[in-house]
């Protein structure tokens, strides 16, 4: 497959990225900026965020902002929008990158539990507090490992269950196509020119295991991955491609390998239960119930 870097030029174009301070967040960002297009760093961390921001294209001349939410609290969530909304511009794409791996158990401020909370639900409530001011799409960056996901969507804060931090999170990304598959559905029974998509990055060199809390899992991922993955800024691509290009709504992209772990960007493999719409209609009803103010 011949290499897909040709990214069309972005200017006038505005990007808002979550868990952009670093990672495949900051290099989509990275890419983005050098197109022309102005980008919104979504950062837990102002100082992190401001000195990512140095080294994204465009920050000399004023494209490139850095604005504070921590996803995993919908009060920050729905602040931040709001700050996005009271600007009075429009945001072209919205990016929900920011995530989290391999966590211990925790709970976020609402109670949920941590992977599903920034994984997912903050991004469910950040998309739909952004609905009024987004004009092309919506990106939900999932992972192959949404294959492995298996949700219980009466025990989503793993009360009744052992915690098992990695099926956490294949759970949550599997909730992150869900949504996807669902609410692009919403936005075509609207006549919506909104889409949704969704794009994954494969095994890409990235520090996303540093939270995990236990050294060996942190030190595997993070040498494993530079063994055998892809540099950050080619997992980003795929991210890229699914906010740039002129794809379908819920086209869903990854590494065109067989494995998927591997390659440019192309269209990837769905499992069944990413495209059952019972079940997604069921997590978004339960995704309501959990996000009431």
């Amino acid at each position: 497959m011949r290499p897909w870097t040709q990214v069309p030029p972005q200017p006038g174009r505005r990007f808002v990225i979550t868990g952009s301070n670093g990672g495949l967040g900051l290099e989509t960002a990275r890419i983005l900026g050098s197109r022309g297009a102005e980008v919104v760093l979504a950062c837990r961390s102002i100082t992190k965020g401001e000195a990512a921001a140095r080294s994204v294209p465009g920050y000399d001349k004023g494209r490139v902002e850095v604005r504070q939410v921590d996803v995993s609290d919908l009060a920050s969530v729905r602040d931040f929008a709001k700050g996005l909304r009271d600007d009075g511009r429009p945001v072209d794409v919205l990016i929900n990158n920011a995530g989290v791996l391999g966590v211990p158990l925790a709970r976020s401020a609402q109670g949920v539990e941590m992977h599903f909370a920034t994984n997912y639900l903050g991004h469910f409530v950040l998309t739909d507090e952004l609905r009024p001011v987004l004009t092309d799409r919506v990106v939900m960056v999932s992972s192959r490992e949404h294959r492995s996901g298996a949700l219980d969507l009466d025990d989503l804060g793993w009360e009744r269950r052992p915690y098992r931090p990695f099926q956490a999170y294949g759970d949550s990304k599997l909730a992150d196509l869900l949504f996807m598959r669902e609410l692009d559905r919403r936005l075509r029974a609207e006549g919506s020119t909104l889409r949704a998509v969704a794009a994954h990055p494969g095994a890409s060199a990235t520090k996303i295991t540093g939270g995990s809390g236990n050294p060996v899992v942190t030190a595997i991922g993070y040498y494993g991955q530079r063994l055998v993955g892809m540099p950050a800024w080619r997992g980003a691509l795929c991210t890229v491609y699914a906010a740039t290009m002129d794809v379908p709504g819920g086209t869903y992209i990854g590494p065109h390998g067989r494995t998927e772990l591997w390659g440019w960007p192309a269209p990837a493999r769905m499992s069944p239960k990413a495209d059952d719409a019972a079940l997604a209609r069921a997590l978004w009803e339960r995704s309501v119930e959990l996000s009431r103010p």
